[in-house]
């Protein structure tokens, strides 16, 4: 995760750059039709992104002769030409107001800051060796898993090649070869990665390679984390200092990876994210995982999206994180009908801990420390701990003479989890007791603190308050127990971001739910657990949380479905997963949605069509599948104009008959009533394609929601054969006054 210190030091950075510079980077999309004719016009040596920079030095040098002379010619990032057709460039204004004169342009945009958004996991989804998905007739070595993301540490034994066949004979990418990173550190696991760093550098200046590294080499461990979880090997024994300890396993272990790292200790910058998908849809991955993106946008306004519609128009698979800005509504990212976009959500698994205070009674927590208990010490909170928001001891508040051989009480906030119990040891305090806050509810992290220190939910954390508040000197102790299995699961956690979907209300989003909640994974050795300078441990698998990780679990499970089914659409292996997940808990109780409070229900807007069943996923029986050019119509219902639809392909809306966003053959339904209206009546179509049993019959059960009355007909749908499409109706009536159902 990035903090919010990093992300205004690289804001500060790029306005001073930019000031300094008077330029700015913009991604710019051309019509490929014309790039391609006024190729074919130029000399062989030159290509039309050469003309096109050369066309906007000569019309801004033609701007009134009062202007101030340009400062210096367009400088080009990246030229894209696959997923998208366009380049990003350095201009400066007069530059930037000479492109809507250049025949084929179409769009431009600011580039932008995007953030970074297993040993029981896979267990936890079913998965078992050599039966159903994993069994050798079925595990492909074929499949390639590319992962848009901070890089690779490419020594770690989840990435080592032993045993493995020759590299896939379609495979186009390279091993690029910089700063501590050689072409022979790629092998038959890892068979390509690259580094995207112009658009940064651009916008933040040169990468300090003291702290980081102009290479695909890792310095974060983000992307070590998502790769291993998509596609690591089998390793035994991999643990967290003894908890979480088993065989850890990515979930399409025999997969390749292919790593492209475009996020750096700033951020990532969206140019440099769009040059990656572009060359990793080039070099022939099979899918593309996402674990990072930015603010809900319009799809025509939004280049994740852009560059993601070039991706499965190629046939790759593209999976995204929902993003981490839960529970609050219409927060969800990353929100295309053509991406996966993957909720985050607890497996059954946690690292407990056990608190008594001074008048005998007792708290639950969770943490990763893994030394001796505490004694009975002294707690100090607030004004006794020091300072001026001592509170959330965050740097300088808090008082040795106050703190020290005690334990401190911090609420969370303002700065990160781990960094608080860094100040905390700083000042000489003996443990940390960190307490939710009401909007943070009951769902507590499990972090690698750096001293005696567990987390709370926001209940136990009143009690502690309140017991602090009735004594003149409280105290308390923590205990450290062994990891526990057999908890409540799955629970959709709180930071994972909730619908509805702001620009496209009638597609459900996220689409579905996976382990994102404390998920053991490689990690690099040179990177301590906390990321903190003061923090020398060094692991190599490491326990964090996000819909950063809850992502490659999806994209790596994608992958298994490929494998079984090569001739499935990225659609058809999105409906796929979407139809067959489940929305009970393995106490058999509806699913539920951490938040404010005690965990309620989780609604579709938190966890979508349920949480992902890679099993059952490989036998769908019906898929909805969609093409290219229905995705088109679908944008055409949103009145999107012809500017905006020819970013994603040069295809004319019809002007009779267009479609309403509802037609999309999506694997869900979003139905939107009027507040003010009563008995309105709304039908949707969907077809159905048949993948399972060649003779099969299907009956309609319908669970009726709220204030709506349903009718689907017919009622049964009678299949002949395999690939056979049969098509039913839906029609939804409101009932009484509703907003949404």
């Amino acid at each position: 995760m990035i903090t919010r210190t990093s992300l205004l030091l690289l804001a500060f950075m790029a306005a001073t750059s930019l000031a300094s510079t008077g330029k700015q980077t913009y991604i710019i999309h051309m019509d490929k039709t014309k790039m391609n004719a006024l190729d074919q016009t130029i000399s062989s040596s030159r290509r039309w992104f050469d003309a096109v920079l050369d066309y906007i030095t000569e019309l801004s040098a033609e701007e009134e002769e009062n202007d101030e002379p340009e400062i210096s010619p367009p400088e080009l990032l990246y030229v894209y030409e696959t997923a998208i057709s366009g380049f990003s460039a350095k201009l400066s204004a007069k530059q930037f107001r000479s492109l809507s004169k250049i025949d084929g342009f179409l769009h431009a945009t600011t580039d932008e800051l995007l953030t970074l958004h297993t040993t029981h996991s896979p267990q936890f989804l079913g998965l078992q060796p050599g039966k159903g998905l994993w069994r050798p007739s079925v595990y492909s070595s074929e499949i390639i898993i590319g992962i848009v993301d901070s890089g690779i540490w490419p020594e770690h034994v989840s990435f080592s090649d032993s045993g493995m066949p020759p590299v896939p004979a379609r495979w186009r990418g390279i091993c690029e070869e910089g700063p501590k990173f050689s072409s022979s550190n790629c092998n038959k696991k890892l068979i390509g990665a690259r580094a995207f760093f112009k658009g940064y550098e651009a916008m933040a200046g040169r990468i300090n390679e003291t702290v980081d590294y102009r290479s695909a080499r890792d310095s974060i461990g983000h992307g070590t984390h998502t790769a291993s979880t998509a596609a690591g090997n089998v390793i035994p024994g991999a643990s967290f200092y003894g908890k979480a300890k088993g065989t850890a396993t990515g979930m399409i272990y025999s997969a390749r990876i292919a790593a492209y790292k475009v996020c750096y200790p700033g951020g990532c910058v969206s140019s440099d994210v769009l040059a990656a998908i572009d060359q990793a849809v080039s070099d022939g991955v099979d899918v593309v995982s996402l674990s990072l993106g930015g603010l809900p946008r319009p799809y025509f306004r939004d280049n994740m999206a852009i560059a993601s519609f070039g991706a499965i128009r190629h046939g790759v698979f593209v999976s995204a994180s929902a993003g981490n800005s839960g529970p609050s509504s219409f927060t969800v990212g990353n929100t295309a009908p053509w991406i996966m976009t993957v909720a985050a959500s607890s497996i059954d698994r946690s690292f407990p801990t056990s608190g008594k205070l001074g008048n005998g009674e007792s708290f639950e927590g969770q943490s990763l420390y893994s030394g001796k208990p505490t004694k009975n010490l002294q707690l100090v909170y607030g004004r006794l701990a020091g300072g001026q928001r001592a509170e959330y001891c965050i740097n300088g508040s808090l008082s040795p003479d106050l703190v020290k051989q005690k334990i401190v009480i911090c609420d969370r906030g303002i700065i990160g989890r781990t960094e608080k119990g860094e100040r905390v040891k700083e000042a000489g305090g003996a443990g940390m007791i960190l307490l939710n806050r009401e909007n943070e509810g009951e769902e507590v992290f499990a972090d690698p603190h750096v001293l005696p220190a567990t987390a709370v939910g926001f209940s136990a954390g009143n009690a502690i308050k309140k017991y602090i508040n009735s004594t003149r000197k409280p105290t308390a102790s923590i205990i450290f127990k062994p990891t526990s299995y057999g908890d409540r699961a799955p629970i959709v956690s709180e930071f994972s971001s909730r619908g509805p979907n702001y620009f496209g209300p009638d597609v459900i989003k996220p689409d579905i739910t996976a382990p994102g909640l404390n998920i053991l994974a490689a990690w690099p050795p040179t990177v301590s657990p906390t990321s903190a300078k003061t923090d020398n441990r060094s692991v190599l698998f490491n326990i964090i949380s996000g819909t950063s990780m809850s992502c490659p679990h999806v994209s790596g499970i994608s992958g298994l479905l490929k494998s079984a089914h090569r001739d499935w659409s990225p659609a058809a292996i999105k409906s796929a997963l979407m139809t067959t997940a489940y929305n009970t808990d393995n106490r058999r109780a509806p699913v539920a949605a951490s938040g404010s409070g005690q965990a309620q229900r989780a609604d579709p807007f938190a966890l979508g069509s349920g949480h992902v069943d890679p099993e059952r996923a490989s036998n769908p029986g019906l898929i909805y599948d969609i093409a290219p050019a229905d995705y088109l119509k679908y944008l055409c219902s949103l009145n999107y104009n012809s500017t905006q639809i020819s970013l994603f392909s040069n295809y004319t809306c019809p002007r009779k008959g267009r479609s309403k966003p509802g037609d999309l053959n999506y694997p869900s339904f979003a139905v939107n009533f009027d507040s003010k209206t009563r008995n309105k009546t709304l039908s949707y179509k969907r077809i159905v394609t048949n993948v399972g049993a060649p003779m099969a019959s299907y009956a309609v059960q319908i669970d009726q929601p709220g204030a709506t009355s349903v009718n689907v007909t017919p009622k049964y749908l009678k299949f002949n054969y395999i690939g056979q499409k049969l098509s039913y109706k839906d029609e939804l009536v409101s009932e009484r006054y509703v907003l949404r159902s």
